[in-house]
């Protein structure tokens, strides 16, 4: 017992600093790499916040085909660490990016950085305190009606909406609705799923896995669609030399970004952890798989991108329609190469 409870806070600890510290050490990487390299390639007319974006938009990562390669009984803690980046990132990478929104870039300064650090946490912790509340309430509400054996529909409405509610209420108040209902999610699952009936419980799973399937095949046939997009692709009125090569420098510098964090984070997780009894130390294999995994680009990326360089999914901006080419070859490239490889496993 005491070996498993070791294991899951050493892999709880390495998750939180690859999908927080690892989203500031990627971003800060792309953002740079693309300020330099873009313009050389032929690629300007991008603004700083736009250039800062970047470097969000491709620091979010998509870990769902190696969830599907890696097998949580042979490789417990290469499973963990994966999977817990996976779900930290995404968040960490919407509220950084709602971060630099706000930011005012006509002077960037060490002040300036600090203000984006700054919001960034001040986004972090609201958000999470909202979701941390909303999932307490929906506990709370469901132990004392204690609706029980009378009707399982109330049960899942109240589990549905009020985690909707907590998304609602956060974006209502400018915080980050998704890292809303991720902690809110947390929150129920630790306690609001006890105090549901077994009827419930196997129902709000197969509901919920359902609707996350749905909203995933909708993005990426949304993707599929998109590039498509003939007029999209006149738009960008680039060589085709040229695009290629900035896709290629799009996913070198995701994958220096990876490795830039990577590897000295599980050095340091490894430096503090050796005293610890009992505890897996993440081996180099292991860190080579972590950020070979890393590399898929997914549906929060499509969205943030479509958020900065589109109006309501639209734009006739020459550099922000290459942008979203961009994206989405990024997206797709990164996907089949992940596709290919777990195919060949």
């Amino acid at each position: 017992m005491l070996d498993f409870k070791s294991r899951k806070n050493s892999s709880s600890k390495t998750s939180l600093f690859f999908g927080v510290f690892g989203v500031f050490i990627s971003a800060v990487v792309i953002t740079a790499g693309s300020w330099w390299l873009l313009p050389k390639l032929g690629f300007v007319g991008l603004t700083a916040r736009e250039y800062l974006a970047i470097g969000t938009i491709f620091s979010s990562t998509d870990t769902v085909c190696t969830l599907q390669v890696l097998h949580q009984d042979e490789t417990p803690l290469l499973y963990s660490l994966v999977f817990g980046e996976g779900v930290v990132n995404d968040a960490t990478s919407v509220v950084l990016f709602n971060a630099i929104q706000k930011l005012d870039v006509s002077r960037v300064d060490g002040r300036t950085v600090l203000h984006v650090i700054g919001d960034f946490f001040y986004l972090f912790l609201t958000s999470t305190a909202l979701g941390v509340t909303a999932g307490l309430v929906a506990a709370y509400v469901l132990k004392t009606l204690y609706f029980r054996r009378h009707s399982s529909v109330r049960e899942i409405s109240l589990m549905i909406l009020i985690a909707y509610l907590s998304y609602m209420l956060a974006e209502l108040l400018q915080l980050s609705g998704i890292l809303t209902v991720f902690f809110c999610g947390i929150l129920m699952s630790h306690y609001a799923w006890y105090d549901v009936t077994n009827s419930s419980r196997i129902t709000t799973r197969h509901v919920f896995a359902t609707m996350s399937f749905i909203a995933e095949t909708f993005i990426f046939l949304y993707v599929g669609m998109d590039a498509l997009d003939i007029e999209k692709w006149k738009m960008t009125k680039l060589r085709f030399g040229t695009l290629m090569a900035i896709y290629s420098t799009l996913i070198l510098l995701i994958l220096l970004g990876r490795a830039a964090f990577v590897f000295p984070l599980s050095a340091l997780s490894n430096h503090l952890n050796r005293k610890a009894e009992r505890t897996e130390v993440i081996t180099f294999k292991h860190q080579i798989i972590i950020w070979w995994a890393g590399l898929m680009r997914g549906a929060v990326s499509i969205a943030l991108a479509f958020k900065q360089f589109t109006y309501s999914g639209v734009t006739w901006d020459p550099i922000s329609a290459t942008m979203i080419t961009n994206t989405i070859i990024v997206v797709l490239f990164s996907t089949l190469a992940w596709r290919i490889s777990c195919s060949k496993r």
